[in-house]
Order: C-alpha cells, then structure tokens, then sequence
C-alpha cells in the first residue's frame, strides 16, 4: 500500500500563521501590561541555556516563553518523553534565586560567574532547575521576567483568571489562527477545558452564537460563546433574589444580602466600599449599584471565601508562656522522601521554613575533616554539612513568620565536632541565637514568643540546671535518649549506649536554655522532679498508649512543660500520624514529615493557616489553665462543651484541574467530600454523588450535617477527587480550615494542590450554615 504524504502548507500560509501568531503574542503582552518589554521579548525569542545536575552533567537546553505569556516550553532532548513533560507554567514556579543560591549551584557551579547563575524553584516536589545563561544579561532577561509575570499573576482577581483561562485556551484551539471557531473546533476548546458533552448540545451552543450562520463564530459571536460558557446559573438564582427589578444591587440590596445571607453584621458604607471595589462597570460604580458580573466577581473575591481574613493576620495574645501555645513542627526535616534511602538536602530546611514551620530537626553525626553532618542514622539517606543547615535556616528562619524558630538536635557526634556545632550556631547565627536566658536572671516561666521574636533556641540535652551555680562539676555526660532511645521497635536496631549515656560537650549543653531534653518517667515524676523548661519526646505510639484511657495527665503536664511528639519508626515511607488527638491533649511540638503531603500535613497547614500563618497558635484556655477538668477522651460539660449543628451546602466547584497526567485526554467525574476532624465524637465524613465527565462547573447542591460538640478543636476539610469506578479516586484539591475561621453564607473555597500550594483557578461554591 502506498503511502499518500500530506501537502504541505504553502509559504502564504506559513506567513499567515507567523502573522497571526505575533499578533496573538502582542495581544497577550498588551493584556498584561508588557508590550515593549525587553525581558518578555527576549524569553519569547527564547534562549539556549545550560542545565545543570552534577559535576559531570552539563548540557545545553532551548528555553522559550510561548505566545501564552504563560508557558515556558524547553527541548528536552528525551525522545520517549510526551511533549507535556517539555513545559512549566508560571504557576508551577515558587521562587527564583540568582547566582549560587541552590544546593546545586552550591556543589556543581562555584567555578561558573554567579551573575550568568539562576535557579527556578517549583512547588511540590518538582526538581529545581539549575540553570546558567551565556552571560549576566540574558540571565537578567530570565530572571526579571519570569518575576514580572509572577508579580502580576499574583494581583490577578479570580474573575480576571477566568478571563485569561479561557483567552490561553481560545488561542490553543484555534488551530489555523484565522481568529474563527468552526463546530470542532469549539468541541476542542470544550474538552481543553474539562467539558465532555454531546455533539446535539455543542452544536446547540454553536448555532446559538452563529449569528452570521456562516459555520463559524468570530468577533462578538465569541464573547457570546463566551458568557453563555461561564454563565454560573447558582449565582444568577441568588442575585434575582436580591436586585430590584433593574437587575441591579442597590446599596440597601447588598446590604440586605449581606445581613441575610452572609450573616455579616455590617453598615452600609461596607456596601458602598464593595462596590466600589468589585464592580466592572465604571458608570455602576458611580452610581454606586451592583451588576451581575460586579456581585460574581465579589463573591468569587477575598471578601467572600470561606476562610475569615481576619484570621490572616496575627490576632492571638503572643504574650503567653511558651508552651501554651502549638507550635508548626517538622520531623528529621532533612529528609525529601523517604526514611531509608531518600536523599538530605538543604532544600527541605527551606520548604519547611518557607511554609511556616518553628521547629525543625538536625541528626547530627561525625562527618570527615572534623566537620558535623546531619542525616539519618545508620541508613542510607545522604549527608550534608552541619554548617550549610545552620546557614540555611539563619537565611530562611524568618521569612514567613517572625516569631522564634526551635532547633531541635539529635545529638550523636564526638565532643570534638560537638564543639564544631556549638561554633558554627555562635559563628553562623549571632545574635539570632539564644544564648542566654532573656533577662539574664534564672527563670521561673517561659517567655512568650513576642519576647522571643526574632530568635533562634536550641532545643537538646544539657549538663546542669540553668539554676546551677556556675563554678559547680557537672561532669561531661547525660543519659541518652530522645529518637534514638524512645523509638519502637523498628529503630531500636539504632545506636544506644548501654550505659544509657552520652558525652556531652560543655560548649554545646550552655546553648541549651528553655528547651532541656530529659527522660519521661512518668506523669508523677514529671510533676514533682522536673522543672518547666525541661521536656521529653514522645514517640507516636507511646503517646497513644499513655492516653488510651485518659488524657488528663498529659494535659497537665503541657499546661507546666513542652512536649514533641514524632512519628513512628515504622514509617519508612515517611508517612503521617493524625496531629488532632495530640493537639486535643494539648501537646505543643507535634512533628510531621512536612515532605509527605496528604489529610495529615493538609490538617497541619489549615490549623496554622490561622492567626496569620505565625507557626504559633494559643491553644484555648482550658488546654492552658492546671487543674481545668478538660480530658479529650472523655468529653464531660465544661466552657469547652458548645454544640452547634453545621450545615454545608455543596453547590457547584469551577475551572479543576484534570487528576492524572496518564488521563489527560479524558474528562474529570468530580465528586465532593467534607470531613469534620477534633475531639472522637466530633468526627465525620460525608460525599457527593460523582458528576460525570464536568470538571468546569459541576453542580451537585447537596447538603450535609455535622454535629460538632468543641468547636474549638474542630477542623473542616473539603477535598473534590476525580471518581474512578475501578480503582481509587484520584485527588484533584483540598482546603482545610478550624472550625472557629468558617464564615457563613455563600462562599467560595479556593483549593490547593496536594503540596498545599494554591490551584490557581480552581474553587467549590458552597453555602454555610451554622446553629
């Protein structure tokens, strides 16, 4: 049979598509504000880069900005890789840093000028891209445009992303670029945006904007395509609800809507200042009413999620003891996968630092040429230097948040390189560091984190009470335990002294001031023979043990001390406990693995959402006051006792991501669960039907009903996955938040990635209802 070759294009249709693509390209460069800029001009032109992964592996790669202004597309050279694999959007970086500021720069790149040096940082757990430009000019072209289109893609208003969404895949389906839609080609657009529908309701659509009925739309046909495809009939039923028979809000309207509906005790000036804000027509704003588009866009603005903004700022008392409060906590936070063989980078010090985290773990061991390394012990997980983590958090400490950040050191070195450590944290750290008590003076609390803004406290063991006269023979040796002692059965193949004693360098015992790592011996021992400042770690299991029955005693004990619990040494797989029974026995230092995303670290990232993402949460009074009576595994009537019926409305989710990138050409079947999380009652679980092949914008309006008892305690998840018949649902986006941050009324959820970094479109409309 002989093969029949396809004409190919004539040289006037090669220039046309040319024309028609730079004509795009402009359009996009004007959207955004960037039609003569020379940065974005010389991406689109694109560049040839080298990449770098090791000493040995350097390779030249093509990088190119596409005409989306969105998209950069880059010749990978790997023939067996899909063509999707070759492109990162601007949403998937998380940062740029020039010169030798990466892990990788720093080991493979210090020969190479720093100014031709950048690196791009992805969210999740993609790879940074170490990359080195030809000189520091075209690196600045890079690195100064890609942070343009990160700065105004963060101003971006959710409507305004709507509108960009669907121009980015109007483009992509207008394969000939004739700025026209034939019939397939609006099926394309369809299936590009997660729409699976019939041929008789695209032709429906079609027909309906053809005005001209010449089989193609174009020019105000589009825009006609445009609202019929991104009409939200929910919103549309709410805001006749409320207009007057000008379809129009009037001030007294909003304001009826938002007394009413969003149960918001406001005036109506706030009115007034909405639609000022949110309202797209110039000449509504002046007569100071609301149009349809003017509500959608404020019901889809900060002023209407789900999560209370005040809540985004720091609005707890920080003048507290230390210990009443929870404190965002990562265990062997070296680590980037697994317990066993993943590698240690500095990099998770970053990741963990960067999303809030106030107490991260350093296993510290001999390394060669006297230099302390931290890894995991007697795996086979990588070793980096000591010294390059106590840089890295001295950069990193206090970027998200202010308040002190806790190192917690598993202590195993010499008293050589003991010493070493103790250097390096004087040297490296300086004032931030803790050295001293605050006031110079033994104390007889903990300071609070106000007090503590700012530093760096060394949690570990020492040789004497801070209380101890200074001239006193301490001796040089501690018992032994922490991780390495306290583990369970799994870890207790690691190295433990069978005297149950370590040498303990003086150097490194006087950095230890509020944070004193002690053997538990029990509730009553702890009571009578420890003072406040010296706490134990707990080991996941051990803690479920002591608290099977009650939680009574170690209540107390965190109402007078700290405590850490750290998961289990059977998870080699670096997996998660629940963190919820911990916190309700008030345990301060609660460690997850920050590298393992899912229900457990989303939990994690919802509680510290709140009080503006501080790392430190005053826990409520009954967790803080001795002798209150309150015990989580036997809820009794107290302040604590508050019951509420919550009422969820599940209603429509708009603009989600396809699930698998091995089901890219199929359809998202969307489905919604919401979980409650606090004390054992208190739980529940409860799911939507699946929709089939929409993930534009499904709508379900289904209602759920949770009976939750400490609301206090309580934490609200709502997770869409992508059903599957046969197998388990794919994970599409979450949000969790405490129960005390609801707001009621009509609300969007704006959800993340399983990472915990924000989808960039995608959302649940929900309405909430509280008795």
């Amino acid at each position: 049979m002989q093969c029949i070759r396809k004409p190919r294009k004539t040289e006037q249709e090669d220039e046309r598509l040319r024309e028609a693509t730079d004509k795009e390209v402009r359009a996009n460069l004007s959207r955004l504000g960037f039609i003569n800029d020379d940065d974005l001009n010389a991406m689109l032109k694109g560049s040839n880069l080298q990449k770098i992964k090791s000493s040995t592996w350097m390779k030249p790669r093509f990088y190119k900005l596409l005409e989306d202004c969105r998209t950069v597309w880059y010749d990978s050279q790997k023939l067996l890789k899909s063509a999707r694999t070759q492109i990162f959007s601007i949403d998937d970086i998380q940062e740029l840093r020039p010169g030798h500021q990466s892990e990788g720069m720093q080991k493979f790149a210090m020969d190479i000028p720093a100014a031709c040096c950048f690196t791009i940082v992805f969210k999740g757990t993609k790879k940074n891209l170490d990359l080195v430009a030809s000189d520091a000019k075209e690196a600045n072209h890079w690195i100064d445009g890609l942070n343009k289109l990160k700065k105004r893609d963060s101003k971006m208003s959710k409507r305004e992303r709507l509108d960009q969404w669907f121009q980015i895949y109007l483009q992509k389906a207008d394969v000939n670029k004739d700025n026209k839609m034939s019939l397939d080609e609006v099926k394309q657009f369809l299936r590009m945006m997660n729409i699976e529908v019939d041929d008789a309701y695209a032709k429906e659509l079609f027909v309906k904007c053809d005005k001209s009925m010449d089989g193609k739309i174009q020019g105000k046909e589009i825009e006609e395509f445009y609202k019929l495809v991104t009409e939200r009939e929910e919103i549309t039923t709410i805001f006749e609800a409320y207009c007057d028979k000008n379809h129009f809000l009037t001030v007294d309207k909003l304001t009826d809507f938002l007394r009413k509906e969003q149960r918001e005790n406001v005036n109506q000036e706030y009115a007034a200042q909405l639609i000022q804000k949110y309202e797209l027509n110039e000449e509504a704003r002046f007569d100071s009413i609301m149009t349809k588009d003017g509500f959608m866009s404020y019901l889809m603005s900060p002023a209407a999620d789900i999560f209370n903004q005040e809540h985004n700022k720091v609005y707890h008392d920080m003048t507290k003891p230390l210990n009443q409060y929870f404190i965002s906590s990562s265990h062997n936070t070296y680590l980037t996968k697994d317990q066993l063989e993943g590698p240690s980078s500095v990099e998770a010090y970053i990741s963990a630092l960067n999303k809030g985290c106030r107490c991260v773990e350093l296993d510290c061991w001999d390394g060669r040429d006297g230099e302390p390394v931290i890894y995991h012990g007697y795996t086979f997980t990588t070793k980096i230097l000591f010294k390059d983590v106590i840089q890295t958090v001295k950069q990193y400490a206090f970027k998200a948040s202010p308040y002190p950040v806790i190192l917690s050191l598993e202590n195993h070195c010499s008293i050589e390189q003991q010493v070493v450590m103790a250097q390096h944290m004087k040297s490296i750290l300086g004032d931030m560091l803790l050295t001293s008590t605050i006031d110079g003076k033994v104390p007889t609390n903990f300071p609070s984190p106000q007090q503590l803004k700012g530093k760096i406290l060394v949690k570990g063991k020492r040789l004497n009470r801070l209380e101890a006269p200074q001239d006193a023979d301490m001796g040089d040796e501690v018992s032994d335990e922490d991780e390495a002692a306290e583990q369970d059965s799994e870890d207790e193949q690691k190295e433990v002294k069978k005297s149950g004693k370590i040498k303990l360098a003086k150097e490194l015992s006087d950095l230890v001031i509020y944070c004193k790592s002690v053997h538990f011996n029990g509730f009553e021992d702890a009571a009578q023979n420890q003072v406040f400042y010296e706490m134990s770690s707990f080991v996941e299991s051990k803690f479920n043990k002591l608290t099977q029955e009650t939680a009574k005693p170690f209540i107390e004990l965190n109402t007078r001390q700290l405590s850490r619990i750290y998961p289990a040494g059977l998870r080699t797989d670096s997996s998660n406990y629940n963190p919820v029974d911990m916190w309700n026995a008030g345990c301060p230092i609660v460690a997850l693995n920050f590298q393992t995303p899912g229900q457990e670290m989303d939990i994690n990232q919802g509680r510290f959402l709140d009080n503006g993402f501080a790392g430190y949460n005053l826990k409520p009074k009954y967790l803080r006051e001795k002798k209150a009576g309150f015990d989580s595994k036997n809820i009794q009537k107290g302040s604590w006792l508050n019951k509420k019926k919550l009422h969820v409305m599940v209603i429509s989710a708009q603009q989600l991501p396809k699930s698998n990138r091995l089901k890219l050409k199929s359809v998202v079947d969307p489905l919604v669960v919401v979980e409650v999380f606090g004390v054992s009652e208190d739980c529940d679980s409860k799911e939507t039907e699946h929709i089939s092949n929409n993930g534009f914008s499904p709508m379900w309006n289904t209602t759920f009903q949770f009976d939750v008892s400490v609301p206090e305690l309580a934490f609200v998840r709502f997770v869409v996955q992508d059903y599957d018949m046969s197998s388990k649902n794919d994970f599409i986006g979450q949000f969790t938040l405490p129960f005390t941050s609801l707001k009621l009324g009509y609300r969007h959820i704006h959800l993340l990635t399983e990472s915990g970094d924000h989808l960039p479109s995608a959302s649940l409309f929900v309405h909430i209802m509280i008795e």
